[in-house]
Parts: C-alpha cells; structure tokens; sequence
C-alpha cells in the first residue's frame, strides 16, 4: 500500500497554497515551465543555499533538482557569488561587446576541442534551434534526425517524439514535423535502417551522450560511433547536445572521452553558472556559415542570439563556475563517487523492484512493471511506473524534506555529501512500494 502524503505535505505548505493560488491565477497553470507543476501544488521557495531549497513556510529541503541540474557547485557558491556582486556593480546589461564573454569564450574553447568558433544565446532551446538551422544550411538538406525520447528544448525544429507514446504529435502548432526524423536509442542496426531512408534529404543528427528527459541514460559507445561515422560518409551532420552532460562528469565535454569528433556541440546550464545562457559551437568552417559579412542571404545562416545574449552578468557567473571547476577538478572525483553511491544503494533499497539509470552525479529511479527488466532507451523508461516514482518523489518532498521535481532524474553537486546521499536511501527505504 502507498501512503497518501498530501495532507502532510498540505499542513507544512499552508503559505505556499496561498501564494501559488496567486500565481495560479496569473500564470499558465501557475507555473512558468510545464515540468515545475505537480500535484497538489508546488510549493514556493524563499531562499536557497548550498544544498537547499527553503520556502515560505521556513521547510527545509535537501536538493536534488539543482535548477535544472544546472547548479553543479550547489545554490549560491561564494567565489561565483562574490564575482557576481562585481559585475552587478558595474552593470548587468551593456548590449555590445564585453571582456567577460572573451574570457569565457577562453576557457570553453580550450576544454571543448570543437569549440574553435561560439556563438552565445539565452537558453538551450535557442542553441539546439540554431544548430539545425546551421546544419541544413552547410549541408543544404532540410531533414533532422533525433532521438525517441530525446529533448532538445521546445523549438518546433526538433518537437516531437519526446513523449510516450513517440508516433503521436507533441503539439498542435507545430509545422514541418515531417522533416523531423526520429530514431531508437541505443539499437544501432534500426537507426541506421531508418538514417538510410532518408540519406538523400538528411541534413544531420543531433543526439545526447546522455538521454537526460527520456530516463537518464546513458548512449552506449558503439551506438554514438556508428551514428557518426554514418553521417561522416553522408555528408551529414553529427551534432551533439551536451546541454546536459558539458561538464557535468568532467571539465569539459563527454564526448572526447567516448573518441568522438562533433561538428557542432550545443552547451548550456553547468556553463552559465546559474544564469541564463545557451551555446553553440564548432568547427571553424561550419560555425563560419553563421558570418553574415559579405554574403548573400542565399548564403548565410541566420543565427542571431538575442538581446540578452552574452550579457555580462551570465558571462562572469559562468566564467567563475568553470574557473573554479578547472581549478578545483576534485569536485568531479567526489560528485561521481557520490552518483556512483546513491545508485547503487538506491537500487538495494528497493531490492529488485526498480533499475537505477545515470552517470557520474546523474541517477534516475525506475520502478519496473510490463516485464522491463532493463533500461537503455526511453521506450522502456515510458513503460516503467511512473506515477509509483512521482508518489516516491512526493514522499521525499512531503515527508523528509527532500526534492527532487517529481518524476525526474537527480543531480549531485559540491555541496551535497555523503551524508545526505544516506538520508536519501534510508527515505527510500520507508518508502512502500
């Protein structure tokens, strides 16, 4: 029997059911992302600090959402904190050229091989949109390839199969879903079948080393090659969204570790140390399309960025996350030993009943059902139980002051410690299932 938490979770939240029936009555479903809504209500934070969350009622809670698994240092790190405070002194917003996106800019293209021309926007869904854009622009072809299960933002140039189940549309309003194509994650022999179809007209893949919406799984090595090597003699495009994964497992990106060779690599969250950014970048003669000097429109690639792009306050944020990474590369031993714990001890808690996916400081609980045994792509992640995890999640929330958004994979940061990760599975332990 699972136990119903909502009316602790109601008694301990009484501000926040106040404050959101405000926001309910203003904002689309209260919320100002789809995925931050959840059952009864969400509750409203107050503050945060290192690894906490605290809202309007003073509860505590230990984080594990981590702003989108974008806060690798934790909430409000002091070094990033205090370069910050500098920088709002002398101004947040110039609109022209500034130093600390050159210095920024530095420390990526030395740590991303690709990266030997970047183009700064506002979010990731930004970056990935532009990053097809500029592959059908170089390869003069109009079809992209994605992932079952992949998300890449809600630009409609890559909306769709990201959901169970993937044959249905994502959205009314989306145009051209028929240059989209979508491939299995992590099953070489049908992906390459279906590229084949559309060899002629296919203008690149864009793909995650990591499957972070669709179950938190990681690509195996021989799958992301042999996608590759597929566009390599397709005169395609292998793109690469290390939104997620840039810096997550190491200072940098994973995909020099798997021997990989990107064209264009999209970055986005650890990078702009908690503030708005997104990133796109690559080789020198593809990101050169992007250079509307001298060429006719026929030409060019469009790809703008935004009002707010490489603005100075997400500029020395993320230079002073990565600094700190570079300098202190400790973080990664112990942030991926913890992940490496709490999977692992996660997956005893429960005893055989749910499959532990991640990597490094990722993890994500999959209750099993429908005689899934394994996870390695999202259609078997979308058959495992996902309201038991929500009820799991909301537990945690209700009960013993931890968050995870509900339904969601974990992210470890610095300012978590092994400690916490015990507090996590011995709550998971209580949890009836």
């Amino acid at each position: 029997m699972v136990l119903d938490y909502t009316k602790e979770y109601k008694k301990k939240t009484k501000t926040s059911a106040k404050l959101f029936s405000k926001s309910a009555k203003l904002h689309v479903n209260g919320v100002s992302h789809n995925i931050r809504f959840y059952e009864p209500y969400p509750f409203v934070v107050k503050k945060s600090a290192g690894k906490n969350l605290i809202d309007v009622d003073s509860n505590k809670y230990t984080d594990y959402w981590m702003g989108h698994w974008a806060l690798i240092l934790g909430h409000g790190p002091k070094d990033v904190k205090k370069n910050l405070q500098k920088q709002i002194e002398k101004s947040w917003m110039y609109g022209t050229v500034n130093e600390q996106t050159i210095l920024l800019s530095e420390l990526i293209s030395k740590a991303v091989p690709v990266a030997e021309k970047i183009r700064y926007v506002t979010s990731g869904t930004e970056a990935t949109m532009y990053a097809v854009r500029l592959a059908r622009s170089v390869s003069g072809r109009k079809v992209i390839a994605k992932i079952d299960g992949g998300w890449h933002g809600y630009t409609s140039d890559l909306l769709k199969s990201v959901n169970w189940p993937f044959s249905e549309s994502e959205s009314s309003g989306v145009v051209n879903e028929e240059q989209i194509v979508s491939i299995p994650y992590n099953d070489l022999e049908k992906s390459l079948s279906i590229l084949k179809k559309y060899s002629k007209d296919l203008a690149g893949v864009i793909i995650e080393p990591v499957l972070g919406g669709g179950g938190c799984i990681p690509a195996e090595p021989d799958y992301l090659k042999g996608i590759q090597e597929f566009c390599k003699k397709n005169n395609s495009l292998f793109i690469l969204d290390e939104i997620v994964t840039g810096f997550r497992f190491r200072y940098g990106c994973l995909y020099p570790t798997m021997r990989l060779d990107p064209d264009i690599v999209t970055l986005g969250k650890i990078v702009g140390g908690g503030l708005s950014i997104g990133v796109m970048c690559g080789k020198k003669e593809i990101m050169e399309f992007a250079d509307t000097t001298d060429k006719k429109k026929s030409e060019r690639s469009y790809v703008g960025g935004g009002t707010f792009s490489a603005n100075p306050a997400s500029m020395v944020t993320g230079y002073s996350t990565l600094n700190h990474l570079k300098s202190k590369k400790s973080v990664y031993s112990k942030i991926n030993d913890l992940g490496k714990f709490a999977r692992k001890e996660i997956g005893k808690a429960f005893d055989g009943k749910v499959a532990i996916t991640g990597k490094g400081s990722l993890f994500m609980t999959h209750f099993l059902k429908d005689g899934i045994s394994e996870i390695t792509n999202s259609t078997q992640a979308a058959k495992c139980d996902g309201a038991l995890l929500a009820k799991y999640h909301f537990k945690m929330i209700a009960h013993d002051g931890i968050f995870f958004l509900p339904g969601k994979l974990g992210a470890i940061s610095d300012s978590h410690s092994k400690e916490d990760i015990k507090k996590m599975v011995k709550a998971s332990e209580e949890f009836t299932c």
